[in-house]
């Protein structure tokens, strides 16, 4: 799969008022950075999810939010075979979110591309211990050259 015909759902983890800022700030040099172009973001509907084509479609709630049908987000991105990359800011790396909402996201089979640091410092050896894939950082100021290709060797990997 080429990534720049590709479709991705950008998820983040926190309140929605959160996301959006993390989202608007991240979005368009995330997409930049991936070779897609910024998608508008999904509304409150997982319907939404048939209209995400070509681009980088930000989910402005949490993938574990729950919805009115009694699932959540996370559920209906795995129902949909939606590819997804987690965006994380660098304050959210210090715990065990990012593997919580990787978890969260696996256990609902959602294809994840990979996670993303949004801002410094990026501390490679810390994100290697891990073991959860991610693919890199970067921020309004630098653009990780190697993202498109961490994500491109992910993708491949996920295709089998």
């Amino acid at each position: 799969m080429n990534l720049i015909t590709s479709s991705l759902v950008l998820v983040c983890c926190g309140d929605r008022p959160q996301i959006e800022r993390l989202q608007a700030s991240a979005a368009a040099p995330l997409a930049a950075a991936l070779g897609l172009r910024p998608a508008p973001a999904l509304g409150d509907d997982p319907r939404d999810l048939d209209g995400v084509h070509h681009g980088l479609a930000p989910l402005p709630v949490d993938p574990g939010q729950i919805l009115a049908a009694g699932d959540h987000w996370a559920q209906a991105l795995g129902s949909w075979r939606q590819s997804c990359l987690l965006l994380l800011t660098a304050e959210q790396t210090g715990g065990g979110l990012p593997a919580a909402a990787t978890a969260l996201l696996l256990q609902w089979q959602v294809p994840l591309v990979g996670l993303v640091q949004w801002g410094a410092p990026w501390q490679t050896e810390l994100r290697r211990r891990d073991g959860l894939p991610w693919l890199g950082w970067l921020d309004a100021a630098d653009s990780d050259a190697g993202l498109a290709a961490a994500a491109a060797l992910r993708w491949r990997q996920l295709q089998g």
